[in-house]
Parts: structure tokens; C-alpha cells; sequence
């Protein structure tokens, strides 16, 4: 009985006040394409000196 009250006032709340700050589509896309470009770049920095390691090594 409590739980359908919490529930039903907060569909009330949230019906009153639409804009709740809640993190947008734009936002997670843009997240999600950082954090993919970063991976990126690290492996490929990765590869690259795992490739050339020993050619390094004299330097």
C-alpha cells in the first residue's frame, strides 16, 4: 500500500516538474564516442610499441 503511494506521487511529481535534469541521449552518445575514441588511441599506441619495442630499446 505504501510502495503504490510512493510510486503514484512521485508519477504526480514527476508529471509537475518535466525537466528533472535527467542526462540526455546527446550527452551518453557523446560519452560513449570519448571514451571509444581514448581506447582507440591507447591500443594503437599500444600496438605500435609492442611493434617496434626492440628497435626502441637501442635509443
Amino acid at each position: 500500500m505504501h510502495l503504490t503511494t510512493r510510486v503514484r506521487d512521485g508519477l504526480k511529481e514527476a508529471a509537475r516538474q518535466p525537466d528533472r535534469g535527467d542526462i540526455s541521449i546527446t550527452t551518453v552518445i557523446i560519452w560513449v564516442a570519448a571514451v571509444a575514441g581514448a581506447l582507440a588511441i591507447a591500443g594503437t599506441i599500444a600496438v605500435v610499441i609492442a611493434k617496434y619495442n626492440g628497435q626502441l630499446n637501442g635509443l
